[in-house]
């Protein structure tokens, strides 16, 4: 193979991969730039191949360069984040790792980076920063009729229950911090802001970040603020602990966090204190935590996605939140709140549940628990007509069921495997990417796909 059977392969290999990929030779020109690279930096590829990288990105100093750097220094870098302005001016944030190809002699030949577009993200971030920063005080909030909630919004009477809730209301008269188990629609977040505005920080602010929405780089700093150079594009900016101060701070799945990024955590919680990225300027809080997970923790800590010492430091007053499957006696009154709590917002007249309706929300398990029936009972309520009474035929359960059923019931007279199993792949990848909220790479995740492999599969059965 030559030299340029060879380049092709590299283009073909390099534009068919769901990576952004920059190569540069030993000379600094660019000798791999493929598609979502050019997508990513928003540059066309022609104006950067075979082009000499410093001639190209003229408005990025070479020492601020990771891929520079690597060149010319070997040095690697990994999820680095960056802001700059690429050759057009336009501001791109990056996430990138970037690193030296070195001969057996020790010489540098070339330098290449893979990249990640965080544009969006970051300016989403700010976006909330600013928001969070600019929140109106509680007084105001009541009196504009913004929601939070309180105890008396959490419905339920079985005994179990009740007791979890007792306990978070005497966790309220307390500086404690709360560690939350619950699965997934559980009421996490209700009870954490009940317990918020049952204390005496309730007229103080209650802030609240999932810890899996946002990448590594960009949740250090939303968490701890940042300090003009303290990276490539960085301003002073507060973090969520400074805007909280004197409040609350709610750390949704909080085992997504990354484990360097815990145990600064940590450190906060024992010294009372923070430091924004690239700072050196120690600054006092006063912030209570409430976390949050939807696995069990003692799970979490054996598959190291969550450290011990953590857990055993937020785990002062800890609450497990019982599944809606555990909670059989409470399904019934929970459907008729959200039935009259839906009537008025859709203006329908549903009055009663039948006996049909009411068994059959008895059997149902509810992997989504009270969201869920919420949901189901919204779009029967929703749907309604003239009708009085809320039938069995205007209930619809999750594609799980469905699912199920078709498991059970499979008939090779009226279909073949192969269709069958098709039909059974589809749904459930519809139904994680629902659950995922259209997020591809969580879902690829869940699924233990890769990305790429997914999207292929979105784009075979036509899932959008």
């Amino acid at each position: 193979m030559n030299a340029r059977e060879f380049g092709l392969v590299m283009t073909e290999l390099t534009n068919n991969v769901d990576l952004a990929i920059h190569v540069i030779d030993k000379e600094g020109k660019s000798i791999v730039y493929n598609e979502n690279m050019a997508l990513v930096e928003k540059i066309k590829r022609e104006d950067v191949l075979g082009k000499y990288f410093p001639s190209v990105f003229t408005n990025i100093n070479l020492e601020d360069s990771t891929l520079w750097q690597a060149l010319k220094n070997q040095v690697s870098t990994i999820d680095v984040q960056q802001t700059y302005l690429n050759a057009y001016g336009k501001e791109v944030t990056t996430l990138n790792s970037t690193y030296p190809v070195v001969n057996e002699a020790g010489h540098t030949i070339a330098a290449f980076e893979i990249s990640r577009d965080i544009t969006d993200i970051k300016d989403l971030s700010e976006t909330i920063l600013t928001l969070q920063n600019e929140k109106l005080p509680v007084s105001k909030v009541k009196k504009q009729g913004i929601k939070h909630y309180t105890f008396d919004d959490i419905k339920g009477d079985n005994r179990e229950f009740k007791a979890v809730i007792n306990r978070a209301k005497r966790a309220a008269k307390t500086d404690a911090s709360v560690f939350i188990f619950g699965e997934t629609g559980t009421g996490k977040e209700l009870m954490a802001q009940s317990i918020h505005y049952g204390s005496e920080r309730a007229e103080k602010p209650f802030l609240a970040q999932n810890c899996a929405a946002i990448p590594e780089a960009l949740l250090e700093g939303m968490l701890f603020g940042t300090a003009k150079g303290g990276f490539t594009g960085a301003i002073d900016r507060a973090g969520m602990f400074e805007q909280a101060n004197g409040g609350t701070l709610l750390l949704d799945e909080i085992s997504a966090m990354p484990f360097v990024l815990q145990s600064k955590l940590l450190r906060v919680l024992q010294e009372n204190y923070i430091r924004r990225v690239g700072g050196s300027k120690d600054i006092p809080i006063d912030v209570r935590i409430i976390a949050t997970v939807n696995e069990d923790p003692q799970k979490l800590m054996e598959e190291g996605k969550l450290r011990p010492d953590l857990y055993y430091r937020l785990n002062i007053v800890g609450l497990d939140i019982p599944p809606l499957r555990e909670r059989k006696d409470d399904i019934i009154n929970l459907a008729e709140f959200f039935m009259e709590k839906h009537n008025k917002r859709f203006k329908k007249e549903l009055w009663m549940l039948s006996e049909n309706v009411e068994e059959k929300l008895k059997k149902y398990d509810y992997p989504g628990n009270v969201r869920e029936l919420e949901n189901i009972i919204m779009s029967a309520v929703s749907l309604a007509e003239k009708e009085h009474v809320l039938t069995d035929n205007m209930i619809q359960f999750s594609k799980r069921t469905d699912l199920r059923e078709r498991e059970a019931g499979f008939d090779c007279k009226e279909t073949s495997l192969d269709e069958y199993l098709e039909n059974i792949e589809i749904n459930i990848i519809r139904e994680m990417l629902s659950e995922c909220n259209g997020n591809v790479s969580k879902t690829a995740e869940l699924l233990s796909l890769k990305r790429q492999t997914l999207q292929h599969k979105l784009k075979k059965y036509g899932i959008g």
